[in-house]
Parts: C-alpha cells; structure tokens; sequence
C-alpha cells in the first residue's frame, strides 16, 4: 500500500513547532549555563583544592559520566517524590541535564587550566602585571582559545539531547512534534520537518559559534565544514 506525503497538513502547525523550538533552545541554554558555572567550581576544586574534596568531586564526576542521562532525569522526575520533593517536567529535566553537564564540563575546564604554561605567567609577572591584568590577557584568552572548541560541541549536543524532554511532557520541538503526529498520523511528514527544524538551529548554532571562537578568542574553528 502506497503513501502518499502530504506536507499541506502540516504547515498550519509551524508556528507551534517553531514555539517548542524556542523552548528547546531555552533549555539548552539554562542547562548549558548553569553546567558551565557549577563544572567551573569543580574544576576549581579539582585543580587547586585538597586532595580530600578532589576525591569527592572526581565521584561526582564519575557517576554523572558513566550512566545514563535519561536514568538521572527518571530519579529526579520519579524517585524524589518519594522524599517530598516535587520538580515540574521542565525543571526535572533542565536540574538533571544541568548536573550531567556540570559533570563534562568539569573536566573540559579542568584541562583548559592544566594547559596553562608557567612560563606565561612568569613572563606576565616580569612584565608587572597585576592579577586581573594576568586573567584578563594571559589566562582568560589562552583558556578561551583551548576550550571553546570542546565547549561548542557539549553545547549542540545538549541541543539535540533536549528531545528527551518530550519524555517527560515537556512540549519542546519533539513533544509537539509527537502531539501533532497524534492528532495527524502524518508520521513521515511530521517528523521530517522535525528533523529538518534541528539540522537548521544547529548549523545556525554551529556558525555563529564558530564565527565568535575563531574572531574573538582566536580558536582554530572552521567556519564552513
């Protein structure tokens, strides 16, 4: 039996996906952010506290890099009711894709500040420059340059990773996609303007972020794959 792709059904529903685009991208970016800040306070930790706080945030690391994400959104969503705590959908998914970042980007800004070279900093200091003088043109660029790549990367897969959302009730790009699929039956046509919504905010994604790496913080990023 033949199928016949009729896409005429599902322009009307547009604006609505492009509705649960937004809020994709807004969870990405919370979650993104939010990992960036509290991976930056571990790699701290990691880098220049004791051996004993190491120890603990090297399990936290583990743990949140070696299961799965889903499993860790499924506890926060699932199991912590049991205790009295209650998160939303969205919060659920946004606290546990936080954490699991927080996890990555621990390690990635861990390996920005062992890249540094003492000599730099000595020569910094043989030029008299101050601390903020020393973040703001010795360390602050030279971690840029070395991690922007990576960051950008973790960045458009936490992107794409937001689908799992639609799990949960979340009405992202997936789940209105998966309530239109429900009301139209136009799987293929559906779906495929999905896809094509996300091949579109990650190639833009992908651009812009490639354009800031290389002009701003001299990171070998290139422009057009």
């Amino acid at each position: 039996m033949g199928y016949t792709l009729i896409y005429s059904q599902i322009y009307p529903y547009l604006p609505y996906l492009i509705q649960g685009a937004l809020i994709s991208l807004q969870l990405a970016v919370l979650a993104f952010f939010g990992g960036l800040f509290f991976g930056l306070v571990l790699a701290t930790i990691r880098t220049f506290g004791s051996s004993f706080f190491d120890k603990i945030v090297i399990c936290y690391v583990t743990f949140f890099t070696n299961t799965p994400q889903l499993v860790q959104i499924y506890f926060l969503f699932f199991a912590l009711p049991e205790f009295g705590i209650f998160l939303s959908p969205f919060n659920a998914v946004l606290v546990g894709m936080t954490l699991n970042a927080s996890a990555y980007l621990c390690e990635i800004q861990r390996a920005g500040f062992i890249s540094i070279k003492e000599e730099e900093l000595d020569a910094s200091k043989t030029l008299n420059f101050n601390v903020i003088q020393q973040v703001r043109y010795v360390i602050f660029p030279h971690i840029m340059r070395v991690l922007f790549p990576p960051l950008s990367n973790l960045y458009i897969l936490m992107t794409l990773g937001t689908s799992m959302a639609a799990i949960f009730g979340v009405e992202e790009l997936t789940g209105r996609a998966f309530n239109i699929n429900s009301e139209t039956f136009r799987s293929v046509e559906i779906f495929s303007i999905t896809a094509l919504i996300y091949i579109v905010i990650t190639f833009i994604a992908t651009f812009l972020l490639a354009v800031m790496g290389r002009y701003f913080f001299k990171a070998k990023m290139r422009i057009i794959q």
